[in-house]
């Protein structure tokens, strides 16, 4: 599938497509939409290379929900 989004920005944004794009993946990554595999190909970067830099975009890439969390604890104790 390919969309084509068009945004009238400040011109005080100065972004590229391609941080846009980037910004535009890692938040789909975030909410589950894409696996990291899944955004990894669209940006046309390695697996790796996305989940190394998801931090830039403040996206954390371990993906778990407070119940989760609380599980994972109760195990450890």
């Amino acid at each position: 599938m390919n969309i084509e989004i068009s945004l009238d920005l400040p011109e005080t944004v100065q972004l590229t497509r391609v941080e846009l794009k980037m910004m535009l993946l890692y938040s789909l990554f975030e909410k589950g939409i894409l696996s990291s595999g899944q955004a990894a190909k669209v940006a046309g970067v390695p697996r790796r290379l996305f989940l190394e830099d998801a931090s830039k975009y403040g996206v954390s890439i371990f993906q778990y929900d407070a119940e989760e969390i609380e599980k994972e604890l109760s195990e450890w104790q």
